[in-house]
């Protein structure tokens, strides 16, 4: 979008315009059966006349490129990942290098979020994107700073730093685990007030990142780390690297380190050969872990994975019915976790207004997927993107309500009566 703009091009984001390029995934089954279909939505809009032309781009693009130009072949041209310049050209575009970096936001202006590094090198079974990412590749500390002032100086106050493995971050350029020396030049950075982490790997987790976790107060007391099980025989299986007994330790030792730290993971459950017995044991382990946040997936059978290789044999019904067990448990956990933050406050941003709520979040929630703080709009006005004191007053499963401290409350407006006889 960045580079159209400065080739003079009219650009938004999901609003209609005469030419869509649409950016897929190519993940899993939900992920890929969303994208087919709004290539199919706007096809047809194609073919009604009411838009000019239609190109794919992303994974799903990377992936099935063939497959899809055989069957939807109404699509003017498909895209790869790293066909970035190809796109532009055929958008009558020229592709700015000294533009790298530049870009704009889909995302609400208060944050964004800030890729550190492209691509895996990690071998699991059951993941795809080293099929369509390529290889890890990390980007160097001083273009990521680059970007983060430049992001700042445009009105973002939280970066939530994401790749498909933080953990590997520096590796290949720096020839070290560099992601806390990365932290260290981004908490510098002038306007960022929140850095989040997402997408760490368990395996080879540099523990120095804690250590600037604890002493810099912009980083936020927050981690993703995406465990997928717990029973040692699917661990092995997914050629995950670890064992049930590590990874409780690692966490384990998370907590000792940072006692204030909210954890975000996420689970797979259905992944082949995952037995009753396998299930319980990951269900008891989350119980057991007491996780902050926690989501899960039933498992996908991806072409040209390991685990392709293996019998797809626990039916979508039962993988279906086991996730709903688990976010059943969780949704009970975050309520008793919840119920503890009533009466404390937290500084929370807001993010938007919503009917008569204003809705924000603390530093222990990332966007869209964790917990909200709704603060009552009839009664008090706070600015999208600000920072705020609020105290919580009520908590659910996964929604808190507070009231904002040292702003001015709204004065009830008198209603106008009006009697009306027949």
């Amino acid at each position: 979008m960045g580079q159209l703009k400065a080739s003079n091009k009219e650009v938004v984001h999901e609003e209609e315009g005469n030419i869509v390029v649409i950016n897929t995934c190519g993940f899993i089954d939900n992920a890929k059966e969303e994208s087919v279909n709004t290539i199919l939505e706007y096809v047809a809009k194609k073919q009604k006349g009411e838009v000019d032309k239609v190109f794919v781009t992303g994974c799903l693009s990377e992936r099935y490129k063939t497959d899809l130009q055989k069957e939807i072949p109404d699509v003017d041209q498909y895209f790869g990942t790293t066909e970035l310049p190809g796109l532009l050209k055929a958008l009558e575009a020229d592709y700015k290098h000294e533009l790298l970096g530049e870009r704009l936001l889909t995302t609400p202006q208060n944050y964004a979020f800030l890729k550190i590094a492209e691509g895996c090198d990690r071998p699991c079974s059951f993941c795809a994107i080293p099929l369509m990412r390529g290889r890890h590749k990390s980007t160097p500390i001083e273009n990521l700073v680059k970007e983060a002032k430049s992001l700042a100086s445009s009105g973002v106050k939280e970066l939530i730093l994401i790749a498909q493995d933080l953990t590997y971050y520096g590796l290949d350029i720096y020839k070290k685990r560099n992601l806390a020396e990365l932290l260290e030049n981004l908490v510098k950075v002038e306007g960022i007030e929140w850095i989040r982490l997402h997408y760490a790997f368990p395996t080879g987790f540099p523990m120095d990142v804690l250590d600037v976790m604890k002493r810099e107060p912009k980083i936020c007391n927050y981690l993703d780390i995406p465990l997928q099980h717990i029973s040692d025989d699917l661990l092995k299986s997914m050629r995950r690297g670890t064992t049930h007994e590590k990874t409780t330790k690692l966490l384990q030792d998370f907590r000792q380190r940072v006692p204030e730290m909210t954890i975000r993971t996420t689970l797979i459950v259905g992944y082949p050969g995952e037995t009753e017995e396998h299930f319980q044991e990951l269900k008891d382990w989350v119980r057991d872990m007491r996780f902050e946040r926690l989501g899960c997936f039933t498992y996908s059978h991806e072409e040209n994975t390991h685990a392709y290789n293996l019998e797809d044999n626990v039916p979508q019904e039962v993988k279906q019915d086991r996730a709903n067990q688990i976010m059943e448990l969780q949704s009970q956990i975050s309520w008793e976790l919840n119920q503890q933050k009533i009466g404390k406050t937290f500084k929370v941003v807001i993010d938007r207004k919503e009917g008569n709520y204003f809705i924000g979040r603390t530093e222990f929630d990332s966007p869209d997927v964790d917990n909200e703080v709704m603060i009552d709009a009839t009664t008090t006005y706070l600015k999208t993107g600000e920072f705020y004191d609020v105290k919580i007053n009520e908590a659910e499963d996964f929604d808190l309500y507070g009231e904002a401290l040292n702003v001015e409350t709204l004065k009830p407006t008198r209603k106008e009566i009006k009697v009306r006889t027949v």
